[in-house]
């Protein structure tokens, strides 16, 4: 069989404005030997050669890398897509005419909650900035979404976040459930929720709120409604399973390929594009083999018996991993959460 690959994550710095306790990647300094420009050019290039058709950067801070508008010119230049996910604390309206030149698709910002508690996991201050930077690009034009990284204290705080955000134009609203990885592994966040909450949530105002609303690939599954709560237009397509390596990637800032760059652990880590070219490293047979190869009887626990194991391949692979180790068996799917 052959893969095509048609999204990438690529996390072209460290370097942050912040160091978030729910961090993930341990952003702040960036890494050290971190891939040139030339080198970034050359992964565009090489993306492109594969046929991707979107990509996500993502840091770090994105704007921290003084290079980051050639990164994506060189990107739109090849008939991709880009949309840049960022805190918004170092936006400022003169980066607008930037954006429109190197022809974005869309930025994402980060926020959490309100005021009090995403400044509490992130910086004091750093909600007032995230709002401006909302306004700031609506106003301009630049179509904009908000993620929200969801642990048990800001889930219940999700109506007033709507609240805040239904009259701030976004387009889209996607909520994440917060991995135990990273710096949320080391800070004692409280990640794990009731993911009822969310889902119920969703079902109140997904019909009507003037944005997407949707929730990512790390919760669900297989609710009544599942591809509508997924923000999903026309709401027919249910989570259908992990697509890391099978038709997305990601890329660090150094260069290692994952199968998605949530999947911070080096045992995910098929090559790096210093040593092997792209396309080598997808076209691996062995690679990416927790997808690839992946057969029902590999799912355990809860999902080993659940009718729809051979459909969502037991949820996220990342979250799975960091949550209990068992990349195949969801911890807290919708299913048997209720």
């Amino acid at each position: 069989m052959k893969f095509r690959l048609r999204s990438c994550v690529f996390e072209i710095t460290l370097a942050c404005s912040f160091s978030c306790r729910y961090c993930g990647s341990r952003g702040g300094r960036a890494r050290d030997n971190e891939l040139t420009t030339e080198e970034c050019l050359s992964i565009v290039e090489q993306l492109a050669d594969l046929g991707c058709r979107r990509v996500s950067l993502i840091g770090g801070e994105v704007f921290m890398r003084p290079d980051w508008a050639t990164i994506v010119k060189s990107f739109t230049d090849h008939n991709i897509r880009v949309c840049i996910i960022t805190n918004g604390f170092l936006f400022r309206p003169e980066l607008i005419k930037t954006l429109r030149e190197v022809n974005i698709e869309s930025i994402a910002v980060s926020l959490d909650g309100p005021e009090d508690v995403h400044d509490k996991y992130r910086q004091t201050g750093s909600y007032k900035r995230a709002i401006e930077a909302i306004h700031t690009l609506n106003d301009a034009g630049i179509p904009t979404s908000v993620i929200s990284t969801l642990n048990a204290e800001n889930v219940d705080r999700l109506e007033e976040l709507y609240l805040i955000l239904r009259n701030t134009g976004i387009g889209a609203w996607q909520l994440q459930a917060c991995s135990p990885m990273g710096n949320a592994a080391n800070s004692g966040v409280p990640y794990s929720f009731d993911v009822w909450k969310v889902i119920d949530f969703v079902r109140k105002y997904a019909k009507t709120a003037p944005f997407l609303l949707g929730f990512a690939d790390n919760i669900g599954y297989y609710t009544e409604d599942d591809a509508r709560l997924r923000g999903n237009i026309n709401g027919t397509v249910p989570f259908s399973g992990c697509s890391a390596g099978i038709n997305s990637i990601g890329i660090d800032s150094v260069g290692n390929v994952r199968g998605c760059e949530s999947m911070y652990a080096d045992c995910f880590i098929e090559g790096n594009l210093r040593e092997k070219k792209l396309r080598d490293i997808w076209e691996d047979p062995d690679a990416f083999a927790y997808n690839r190869h992946f057969k029902s009887d590999m799912l355990t626990g809860n999902c080993a018996t659940c009718s729809h194991g051979k459909y969502c391949a037991g949820g996220c692979r990342s979250y799975n991993y960091f949550v209990h180790g068992k990349i195949y068996e969801s911890p807290h799917c919708a299913l048997i959460s209720k």
